[in-house]
């Protein structure tokens, strides 16, 4: 599992919706980009995302990660964002359309969770 850096591209599950990344931290970083860590996904807007319909409301922001945070490994209390993070959106319809990894951001760094 890698590392998430501010790179990284994490997407809706409708694939064209991208989540703003914003780290929270500067004291670690992967070939100078910085790591992201426990709710840096967390509340974040989402452009692009392509599900709008009269009765469908498009994804705009990320709600709380369900998995995807190191077990072990932690940058100054906060557990680091794995590739495999993964929660729900705001979007329609409610409790279904998810953000997941796309991308890392970087491909030096890996972590057992």
């Amino acid at each position: 599992m890698r590392w998430l850096t501010e790179d990284a591209a994490v997407v809706c599950t409708h694939q064209l919706g991208d989540v703003r990344n914003v780290p929270s931290q500067s004291l670690v970083t992967v070939d100078g980009r910085k790591v992201l860590v426990r709710s840096d996904p967390e509340g974040r807007s989402i452009s692009l995302c392509p599900n709008i319909n009269v009765t469908m409301k498009p994804c705009t922001q990320t709600l709380a990660v369900q998995v995807g945070y190191s077990t072990l490994i932690r940058v100054d209390g906060s557990p680091v964002c794995l590739d495999t993070l993964s929660g729900l959106t705001n979007g329609t319809p409610p409790g279904i359309v998810r953000y997941v990894v796309r991308d890392a951001g970087q491909g030096l760094v890996a972590a057992v969770s």
